[in-house]
């Protein structure tokens, strides 16, 4: 049985990738998409969306032998494209244009004006263009169809879905099957600032309204909520020399000859000229690959649709090849240099160093064993010994006891890069 789905972005270059993801994937009934600002604005979010349909459906119309390979347009229903919010929810508006180009998708309106399409001022053959408020769609659609069937996959700023909680309350609390995020960094370093995750330094307000409330009843039901951070997310690449060697022979030379149309089918076309000035950021950073942020979502969505009943306050019921645990933390919103960071308590972390001692036992070992620091940036001297203070000093008010659940484990990078290559490009492993 198909799981519905509400996806929620800020169509840049990976969020294209993963809707693409989603129309292959029999296992999803994409029921409406819901735009935002983020990697690029409102209107150019909107337009993407409509340049992918408008090249998925060229490129069919060339192959009616692949059509059942995109089992998501297939016209028996049309996906409803609406527009969410314009700016967060609260202070400034920061995008991600730097990475994603002006337009979201590399700057093709530009680099390859072939792509250009305009908004369809009549009626669209698969997509049900509406002047609503995205939220009121996604309200309707959780509202109209069977409780706790609908999946809300959040691939940007979590904006949307905290108007939407705003806006429907218990309804959405109660008949939400699952809500999957792709957000944050625990561990690890942020990919817009050395602390915070682009989506939630986009938007703390929502993220912290939604996940780390001052009221408890307010929040979402964390056990139907699953957040998948950097942490687990950057691992999951698709190697540029991969896709140059399995799509697109041609894209070996994107950094100085362009993608071309001819010969290519529009499809390849498409996403390869959308990932030419995505290469050439990535090698400029020391990776020739894309990380593969909101593909991970996705696959986490197909891979994991909800469950009629879930444990109030447990971990959500993930399949075999998939773990997640519940972590605490709180999600800075006007530090200086730390808005959008998760802040974990990690005095009470048991998966964490102790502040000070641990480091100081760490050391140590590395000592016993001839172990040397070889890093520029890593200090050698041995940390003094610190009191962990413990009482009396938490953190504020928490969602709940256990936290929220986030993934720490896939079936692993190599699964997704074939599952994208066969359903995304048609590519036999």
């Amino acid at each position: 049985m198909k799981t519905p789905v509400i996806i929620d972005t800020d169509p840049g270059v990976d969020d294209v990738l993963a809707i693409l993801l989603a129309l292959a994937s029999p296992e999803l009934d994409v029921r409406a998409i819901i735009v935002s600002y983020g990697n690029t604005t409102l209107e150019a979010s909107h337009l993407n969306i409509i340049k992918l349909y408008h090249v998925l459906l060229k490129h069919l119309e060339q192959y009616p032998d692949q059509r059942p390979r995109f089992p998501g347009i297939s016209g028996e229903r049309k996906v409803i494209l609406a527009k969410g919010s314009s700016k967060p929810v609260e202070g400034e508006i920061h995008s991600a244009e730097f990475f994603h180009g002006r337009d979201g998708l590399g700057n093709i309106n530009v680099r390859h004006p072939d792509l250009n399409v305009d908004v369809p001022t009549g009626e669209h053959s698969h997509l049900l263009l509406t002047e609503r408020p995205g939220v009121e769609v996604a309200l309707e659609i959780i509202q109209s169809e069977p409780s706790r069937s609908i999946t809300y996959v959040a691939l940007g700023p979590l904006t949307n879905l905290a108007l939407l909680l705003r806006l429907g309350g218990d309804s959405v609390r109660n008949r939400i099957g699952r809500v999957v995020t792709m957000g944050g960094a625990l561990d690890v370093p942020g990919n817009h600032s050395p602390v915070a995750e682009f989506n939630f330094f986009a938007d703390p307000y929502a993220a912290k309204e939604l996940l780390t409330p001052d009221d408890p009843q307010s929040g979402l039901a964390l056990e139907r909520f699953v957040l998948l951070p950097l942490d687990i997310t950057t691992p999951h690449e698709l190697p540029f020399p991969v896709y140059a060697a399995r799509v697109d022979q041609s894209f070996e030379n994107a950094t100085v000859r362009p993608s071309q149309a001819e010969g290519k089918s529009p499809l390849v076309h498409f996403t390869s000229s959308f990932l030419e000035l995505t290469r050439e950021i990535m090698v400029s950073y020391g990776k020739d690959a894309l990380e593969l942020h909101d593909i991970v979502a996705v696959w986490c969505a197909i891979a994991n649709p909800p469950l009629e009943i879930e444990t109030t306050g447990a971990v959500p019921k993930l399949q075999p090849g998939w773990k997640a645990s519940q972590r605490k933390f709180q999600i800075e919103r006007v530090g200086e240099i730390t808005r959008g960071m998760c802040v974990v308590d990690r005095r009470d972390d048991p998966i964490a160093y102790a502040p000070g001692a641990n480091r100081a036992e760490v050391q140590a070992e590395l000592e016993k064993h001839h172990l040397h620091h070889t890093g520029p940036f890593e200090s050698t001297a041995l940390p003094a010994q610190v009191e962990v203070e413990r009482a009396g000093d938490a953190l504020p008010p928490h969602r709940t006891a256990g936290g929220v659940a986030c993934v720490y484990e896939t079936p692993g990078p190599e699964v997704l890069l074939k599952l994208m290559l066969a359903r995304v490009w048609g590519v036999a492993n």
